[in-house]
């Protein structure tokens, strides 16, 4: 009884050191707002002014399982690792003139897998979840139902355009998001010929990891993890020798890296496995780069080693200097990975930083292209069942207590929280108190309504936010195979090139504005 009335008294003084959140002055007169709001006006206004030049240049940033709730809470870290209250901040993606809402759902599933939702995407259909690369024709896991069911994406669209391409990812670089650009494949687990059946070896279906090098062979620019799929089996890895689950997994006894290597010796090609010799790189002497960071996904960017592992910024920037020397233009995905790997693993912390360094790396993108020649689009393939709440005051963290206990169980509870997933934790057949562990650590489990291993994907709609030539296509609710057409159209690849050729086609730049855009590009190249 004793502890049960130290528990509670605790939990009343940590909830009512919370209520002391402040907020500046300023924000007290209405003059404050109105000033603010009508700025926005002013600059909504400008917008009425369409920027209908043609996309030189296509980039595509995936926040994977970035749901707006995700987009809120990593706005609030954002300003709060600042030194704000966070509630006010801006994330990059915020400053993008226009917003819209793409509907996740696959052909088979109500809420969606990442494997369907970038064949969606990326290749202009929707296809049911587990597949990456093929339509909703193709049946998950049949090897048998691949052939005559693959669709291109816009990578390829944008290749055979004459465009450079590049995908650069936290993930393996054959996970489900990277997969969808150039594989057509019925199982998004098949990363190397070990993970396949024997029945679909036999029945001539290629594992992902052989597809990335022999589908589309000319990507310019290629970053991630995922290593072990493209050595022998027992392969040692290079960075963990000695270290078994990170070896080789190929059972055809083939070296990816080292075919990839020997075919692109006169061709400008590099291959990097550390930070060290990625920042090393001269990009103007590089026109072909495969960078493999670990045998698996990379690690969180809180647990990033900062001297051998390169953040997902420093990946684009040097991606973006090889990709931009082509006088084309290029398409360039970049997939922030591990968002979706945090918040399955119920672990709010380690996906909201993700999300950060993900919006860092939009920013270093905006700073090195230009709105005349360059569509920017961001958006995520689903949501999770993630949410913060509990009537928290202004400036609290995003990672600390409600401020309020329960009026249930008496305890209380952190703002962020999950509908289902790991943190589901019973003490003496109750839930958890809280307050008496460390809810701020690196690793905490967010409390969750139903306990599951690994917390699942949300339904809701996602977020797009774009900038740069025909922006404003992306605009109201769309099905989220919409997405690359209207980039397509942009920047008159695929089946979208028939308006760029008319003499009167708004998407053809006039020729001051054509110089306006080779001067830009020339600067960027001289910095």
């Amino acid at each position: 009884m004793k502890l049960t009335l130290l528990l509670a008294m605790s939990s009343c003084m940590l909830v009512s050191c919370q209520r002391k959140a402040s907020f500046p002055e300023q924000e007290k007169e209405p003059r404050f707002w109105n000033d603010w709001a009508q700025k926005t006006l002013t600059k909504a206004l400008s917008l009425q002014t369409l920027n209908k030049n043609k996309a030189q240049n296509l980039i595509l940033f995936l926040g994977d399982g970035m749901g707006v709730p995700t987009v809120t809470a990593a706005r609030i870290l954002k300003g709060q690792l600042q030194g704000q209250s966070g509630e006010e901040s801006q994330l990059e993606m915020d400053k993008f003139p226009f917003v819209a809402l793409s509907k996740t759902y696959n052909t088979n599933a109500q809420v969606a897998d990442s494997a369907g939702t970038a064949t969606a995407y990326l290749c202009g259909v929707k296809a049911n979840e587990g597949t990456v690369g093929v339509s909703a024709a193709a049946v998950r896991s049949q090897c048998n139902t691949t052939q005559g069911n693959e669709v291109t994406s816009i990578l390829k669209w944008a290749k055979d355009a004459g465009k450079s391409v590049g995908i650069v990812t936290t993930t393996r670089v054959n996970h489900a998001t990277p997969s969808a650009a150039y594989a057509h494949c019925v199982d998004r687990d098949w990363y190397s010929d070990n993970e396949m059946p024997a029945d679909a070896v036999q029945g001539g279906c290629k594992d992902i990891a052989l597809q990335l090098f022999e589908n589309i062979p000319d990507i310019n620019v290629i970053m991630g993890g995922g290593r072990k799929y493209m050595y022998p089996k027992n392969t040692s890895d290079v960075e963990y020798p000695g270290q078994a689950k990170h070896n080789g997994t190929r059972k055809d006894g083939r070296n990816l890296v080292q075919e990839w290597m020997d075919r692109m010796t006169d061709e400008k090609g590099h291959y990097v496995w550390n930070k060290k010799d990625l920042l090393s790189l001269n990009p103007t002497k590089v026109d072909y780069l495969l960078g493999l960071f670990e045998p698996a996904d990379l690690t969180y960017d809180l647990e990033r080693n900062k001297e051998t592992d390169p953040s997902l910024s420093e990946m684009v920037e040097v991606a973006i200097k090889i990709l931009q020397k082509n006088p084309n233009g290029f398409y360039l995905l970049v997939e922030g990975g591990r968002i979706d790997h945090g918040h399955h693993e119920g672990k709010a912390k380690q996906a909201l930083h993700e999300a950060v360094e993900m919006d860092r790396a939009i920013g270093k993108a905006g700073l090195m292209t230009s709105t005349l020649d360059t569509l920017t689009v961001v958006t995520a393939d689903h949501s999770h069942v993630f949410g913060f709440g509990g009537y928290t005051h202004r400036g609290n963290s995003i990672f600390g207590l409600a401020a309020m206990i329960s009026d249930v169980d008496q305890k209380p509870f952190t703002a962020i929280l999950y509908g289902n997933g790991p943190g589901y934790k019973l003490v003496n057949s109750v839930r958890e108190n809280v307050s008496t562990i460390d809810y701020q650590d690196n690793n905490y489990l967010a409390q969750s309504a139903v306990p599951l291993s690994s917390e699942t994907h949300g339904g809701e709609d996602v977020a797009v936010f774009a900038k740069g030539p025909m922006a404003h296509l992306l605009h109201g609710v769309h099905e989220q195979n919409y997405i690359p057409h209207a980039m397509a159209y942009a920047a008159c690849i695929g089946q979208n090139r028939g308006h760029c050729l008319s003499s009167s086609g708004s998407a053809v730049p006039g020729p001051a504005l054509a110089g306006l855009v080779g001067l830009a590009a020339v600067m960027r190249l001289l910095c």
